[in-house]
């Protein structure tokens, strides 16, 4: 039996199913967890199917929560969507149920639970998602509500389609998404979209923006400007991916001071494999587009430090 065919034996056998994905939810964990939950809910009616973890923020228009007591967890299926590691999953409880799957596409450092799916090889969670039912036999059935947000997943994991992970398979899904009422254009406008406040913020990105001679672009987001531009951290990701349209920038990272006063680290790539370096970090994710974690002003300079590095050694390879 492969193993999505395991998965989805699993899931015929529960009656309680409860999905869990990471912390600062993403488009693709959004996309992944509550598609997977919509799709069950949508082939077996008399399940009972639970997202939980914490609230979603600005992506709300898109899909939230729900809460359930820790008792929901006795006897139930627990499934997590794009949460590599165990401290990123969002939720607590996630190993009290009966049996825990884990469903990804970044490196699998982290295999926890019972079964592991994890395919680096994947534009996104929610493509995976999507070759599952798709796998199923007919056993699992999409509908409009989880087409939409499996649709989101992708675009966000791919960055509009434009990363190297998009393949041939991907706009097959993308366009097997697309045949569903999801009012795909709809979804694109609002994910292109930021706020005026997001707009600030860019321009303060590229007034401040360094860019050393070993082609590393790096910026530090303090919470001092966070409350003059009034964005909040997870506002800021709006400009993670920016520095990378510059010219002559061959990686770049931002850091992002949070409430305690450490900083949340984005790194981001055009060729030097950076998932490592932020592992050493207490992070990871994919080997071009990863997080991390900073404690103070003299981390940061490491961190920049280790990437000009990393980016000479790769430049040296070319």
């Amino acid at each position: 039996m492969t193993i999505p065919e395991q998965i989805m034996a699993k899931i015929e056998a529960y009656d309680t199913i409860i999905i869990h994905r990471h912390v600062h939810p993403d488009p693709d964990a959004i996309g992944s967890q509550v598609g997977l939950a919509e799709v069950i809910r949508n082939s077996f009616p008399t399940k009972k199917v639970y997202q939980v973890g914490s609230d979603t923020g600005d992506l709300a228009w898109l899909a939230n929560v729900q809460r359930i007591d820790e008792t929901t967890y006795q006897g139930a299926l627990v499934i997590t969507t794009d949460a590599a590691n165990s401290p990123r999953i969002s939720g607590d409880h996630y190993q009290d149920g009966a049996y825990l799957i884990k469903i990804d596409h970044h490196p699998n450092d982290d295999p926890y639970g019972d079964l592991n799916w994890v395919l680096p090889e994947a534009s996104s969670t929610s493509e995976i998602i999507i070759d599952i039912v798709n796998d199923s036999q007919g056993r699992l059935q999409f509908n409009d509500a989880a087409a939409r947000v499996l649709y989101a997943g992708m675009v966000g994991d791919t960055g509009r389609f434009m990363f190297d992970s998009t393949s041939p398979h991907t706009m097959n899904c993308a366009a097997q998404m697309m045949t569903f009422d999801i009012q795909h254009a709809k979804i694109n406008q609002r994910m292109n979209e930021i706020t005026l406040e997001q707009a600030k913020l860019q321009g303060y990105l590229f007034d401040q923006l360094q860019v050393n001679q070993h082609h590393v672009a790096y910026l530090v987001v303090s919470q001092a400007t966070q409350a003059r531009l009034h964005v909040s951290a997870q506002q800021v990701h709006s400009i993670v991916g920016t520095p990378g349209r510059l010219r002559g920038v061959l990686t770049w990272v931002t850091f992002v001071e949070q409430d305690d006063g450490a900083y949340r680290v984005h790194f981001r790539s055009k060729g030097p494999v950076i998932n490592e370096l932020a592992k050493q970090h207490a992070g990871g994710g994919h080997p071009m587009a990863s997080g991390a974690n900073a404690a103070d002003q003299a981390e940061i300079e490491q961190i920049i430090a280790e990437l000009s590095a990393l980016a000479d050694a790769y430049q040296a390879a070319q």
